[in-house]
């Protein structure tokens, strides 16, 4: 594996989780094509991606945001899991490389115009969409959710050396009840331990942003911090 080299740019930017403060990542070199064993190794060490930028949050004052993994074949499924999987037995999964549709696009376009017309990522556009979620390093796939065949739900996912990583998900609001965030979660956890693969990575926990605190209901978890992975329980 060669060196690869990280920066952070001198300015603050606006923190995507906690208002009123400041953030600073550190990025990989983005002039480097990174491979799956590069993109592994900074995936264990709490790197995140988005597009082809690869960074993780190098906050002086603050260490809120915590990379979190889930022991695939050891998860844990609690009674509100196990009633939503039941329940979705009558959706079709599949899996497929990422690459820009009009289908998908027309469905992160309702999600983020329902869901999160408040945030960083609102009014979405196409061009948005392309370097957020399909132009990636080859690795990273849609787990697509359809009933009837029309396409409700997608997890993006990268496969990594040692597990899956969830990169986003998005979904038809109006189908809020059946839950598809978590029952796309469970379902790739799932497929992590078809795979042979020991961890499902579900991001950064951000204990203080509701939007983030969900992941706290998966287990075993384990959080980076102080350079390690340690169990949360």
């Amino acid at each position: 594996m060669k060196t690869i080299l990280l920066y952070s740019p001198p300015e603050t930017h606006a923190c995507a989780y906690l208002p009123d403060r400041e953030a600073v990542s550190l990025y990989a070199d983005p002039r480097h094509w990174l491979n799956n064993e590069e993109l592994s190794h900074l995936n264990r060490l709490g790197f995140r991606r988005s597009g082809r930028l690869v960074y993780r949050p190098n906050c002086p004052t603050c260490n809120e945001c915590t990379a979190v993994r889930v022991t695939a074949k050891d998860m844990r499924y609690n009674r509100t899991m196990k009633r939503k999987l039941i329940a979705s037995k009558h959706i079709q999964l599949s899996v497929e490389s990422a690459h820009s549709t009009d289908e998908h696009y027309q469905l992160f376009e309702q999600y983020i115009n329902q869901r999160h017309h408040d945030g960083d990522m609102y009014p979405p556009s196409r061009q948005q969409f392309n370097e957020f979620l399909t132009e990636h390093f080859g690795n990273t796939y849609f787990l697509n959710a359809r009933i009837d065949g029309v396409l409700v739900g997608c997890m993006v996912f990268d496969v990594f050396d040692d597990g899956v990583s969830s990169v986003y998900c998005f979904y038809q609001p109006k189908l809020e009840s059946l839950s598809l965030g978590t029952v796309l979660i469970c379902r790739q956890t799932q497929l992590a331990v078809w795979l042979g693969l020991e961890f499902n990575y579900l991001g950064y926990l951000v204990k203080d942003c509701r939007k983030m605190a969900y992941k706290e209901q998966y287990s075993p978890l384990q959080a980076w911090r102080n350079d390690k992975w340690i169990d949360r329980g």
